[in-house]
């Protein structure tokens, strides 16, 4: 999907985050709890460390959104994504693929706000899991849980 993409590491892996950016899950865990149908990262593992994949729920093959942790389809096609302009030239998957770089120690502060702005607003599902579900009950909205996974909050905890 993107050749010849090259970015430049200025922080540390896992560290200096933006203090309003305090995500409850890592990649490798996401991948490993099973995020987008499996689908995500068939093709560009050689960009990330290999123990991202250790454990990884991936389908090489096609979407097989019995891997994803609450076994749902949460994810909206990346043709949405591109006609509501979510989409980064940079990062051409969206959002994950920037937390993955950023994570990586990638800095782009105009996109960092921008993300890190999307992903506090999307703690609205949050909110709305505790109000509708009674506390610890995994199948309460299933496909808002798994959303939430997408976007590295850990939505079993609630």
């Amino acid at each position: 999907m993107q050749t010849g993409y090259r970015y430049e590491l200025t922080d540390p892996v896992g560290r200096n985050f933006d203090p309003e950016f305090k995500p409850e899950l890592t990649p490798a865990e996401m991948l490993a709890l099973g995020v987008f149908c499996g689908k995500y990262m068939t093709d560009c593992r050689k960009e990330f460390p290999a123990s991202w994949f250790k454990k990884a729920k991936l389908s090489p093959k096609g979407r097989d959104c019995s891997l994803n942790y609450f076994g749902v389809d949460a994810s909206r096609p990346l043709s949405e994504w591109r006609s509501k302009g979510w989409l980064h030239d940079d990062d051409p998957r969206g959002w994950f693929q920037w937390y993955c770089r950023y994570y990586m120690g990638r800095r782009m502060p105009d996109e960092d706000r921008r993300q890190i702005k999307r992903w506090k607003a999307f703690r609205r599902h949050v909110s709305q899991i505790k109000m509708n579900c009674e506390p610890g009950d995994p199948f309460c909205r299933p496909r808002q849980r798994q959303a939430l996974l997408h976007w590295a909050y850990d939505s079993r905890k609630i």
